[in-house]
């Protein structure tokens, strides 16, 4: 599920709450958030900055010092320093690709040793971001051809990086749906790449994207409740996916492809 976008009009609010994102207490990270912005702080500075009980400030900086983010001056009474916005952001970093690779590690062992690649039925996933990761995925995994059709607003630098590299290990790259401006760069980022006009106008229609990757793999999109691919609701988007040689969704767009490929053969469509 798609979180709300971060606001960016109130920082204070927005460091407060992208640190407790990061396991940091309330009082922790309404500490810290005050100490950049005083710079360097007694307890009694922090409190009328930060609306943390005084008493309270001597926890926060605790957890604080103990993840590293807050230095302390043994002095009377004793001053506290936060480290730099930079250095902040590359601790957390740190901590997140430690977990994320404990969590990768975690999750290969509870998965069976053979994946059955044969997913019966059609399944949805909801949500701009998800619906971009199982893309990404898809194209990642491809070995083959990928057949990838959208709407300009959701063609991502992301998108465009796994097309490239998908180009670059030998894979057939054959985009549609874009427009002139965005064919142009697809071909100076992808040269590789095969352009083709879309199966329908794309601008009359709700429509997201389609791909197919390796005729085993693939995913259409739509965009909801009346959204454009530029919303800002990064919620107005649904997909349904499939995958295997035999999956219903993968028979019914690879026989699609494959009849637009005849026709386009034969000289009688555009």
């Amino acid at each position: 599920m798609d979180s709300d976008p971060i606001p960016t009009d109130d920082p204070h609010a927005a460091a407060i709450e992208q640190l407790e994102q990061f396991g940091l207490s309330a009082y922790a990270a309404r500490t810290l958030v005050a100490l950049a912005g005083l710079g360097t702080a007694t307890a009694k500075d922090v409190s009328r900055a930060s609306e943390v009980p005084r008493t309270r400030v001597y926890d926060a900086v605790d957890e604080l010092r103990g993840r590293g983010l807050v230095d302390v001056q043994q002095s009377s009474p004793k001053r506290f320093c936060a480290i730099s916005a930079d250095t902040t952001a590359r601790t957390f970093e740190r901590e997140m690709s430690r977990r994320t690779s404990a969590l990768r590690t975690a999750l290969n062992e509870l998965e069976p040793v053979r994946r059955d690649e044969e997913q019966r039925g059609v399944w949805t996933v909801d949500g701009r971001g998800a619906i971009t990761d199982r893309v990404l995925g898809f194209l990642e995994a491809a070995d083959d051809e990928i057949v990838y059709m959208t709407v300009e607003g959701l063609l991502t630098e992301a998108i465009v990086d796994a097309l490239r590299a998908a180009a670059e290990r030998g894979v057939t790259i054959s985009l549609g749906g874009v427009s002139a401006d965005v064919r142009d760069r697809i071909q100076r980022e992808v040269p590789g790449a095969t352009l083709f006009d879309s199966l329908w106008v794309w601008s009359d229609t709700p429509a997201g994207r389609l791909m197919m990757a390796d005729g085993t793999r693939t995913l259409v999109s739509v965009l909801t409740d009346g959204a454009t691919a530029e919303s800002a609701d990064p919620r107005a988007e649904t997909a349904i996916w499939g995958a295997g040689e035999t999956n219903s969704l993968v028979v019914v767009l690879r026989a699609i492809f494959a009849w637009r490929a005849r026709r386009d053969g034969d000289g009688s469509g555009a």
